[in-house]
């Protein structure tokens, strides 16, 4: 059987993330889940603005699990932190956006 060939474009085609792809965590399931939830309704929302994201998820992460939290939004960057043992998360969505979070005293 022979190749056939491909479509003009397809070999270029990058494959795109719609739903939340978690590269490292170490909270617990309940904490990570609100996390994931609340990152992703902030980063729908302000889409078009990275550092109101941020700024958002903090605040509400804030609220519900204690002060301290700090968050990264962004495509293209690297990161190194000190935090609080189970309060980390580090995720990607739709595509190239990715979150960081996580907790320090």
């Amino acid at each position: 059987m022979e190749d056939q060939p491909k479509a003009e474009g397809e070999a270029d085609k990058k494959i795109v993330h719609v739903y939340p792809l978690v590269k490292y965590s170490d909270m617990n399931d309940d904490v990570r889940a609100e996390a994931i939830e609340l990152s992703i309704t902030a980063c729908e929302k302000y889409a078009q603005n990275y550092e109101v994201a941020a700024k958002t998820i903090k605040e509400l992460m804030d609220k519900k699990f204690g002060t301290f939290w700090h968050v990264v939004v962004g495509e293209g960057f690297g990161y190194e932190v000190s935090y609080e043992t189970k309060n980390i998360l580090y995720l990607f969505f739709g595509g190239n956006l990715a979150i960081v979070l996580w907790k320090c005293s």
